[in-house]
């Protein structure tokens, strides 16, 4: 089974996702938004499987620290992925891409049902 997680390494989410990956003996790549970017293409599918308004992250700090005038300029898929795009923090992490479906933000349930 092919599985990549991707979001940033100092995450509390990613953390316990990558967690939940060793302890279940399961390998799997790690693709570091902040090392390697994103592509405007992945955010684009993201938005389109997940729905744009769960794949920017509007409880972190970077969210909360952005300008009241360009939160509210964020209206679309578009808007939010050029801000994604600038921010990659403003991405919920982690988002899990593997051949058994993809998931975003770390929930121990579907994990354990999709992977275990």
């Amino acid at each position: 089974m092919e599985v990549t997680i991707y979001g940033i390494p100092n995450c509390g989410s990613v953390k316990k996702a990558r967690d939940f990956f060793e302890n279940q003996k399961v390998d799997y790549h790690f693709h570091d938004f902040k090392k390697l970017s994103i592509t405007n293409q992945k955010l684009e599918a993201w938005c389109k499987q997940f729905g744009w308004e769960n794949v920017l992250n509007r409880k972190g700090t970077t969210w909360r620290n952005l300008d009241e005038t360009v939160k509210v300029q964020i209206v679309d898929s578009d808007s939010a992925i050029k801000l994604m795009l600038e921010n990659t923090s403003a991405i919920k992490r982690p988002v899990i891409e593997s051949s058994k479906g993809n998931t975003i933000g770390f929930d121990g349930n579907v994990y354990q049902e999709m992977f275990s």
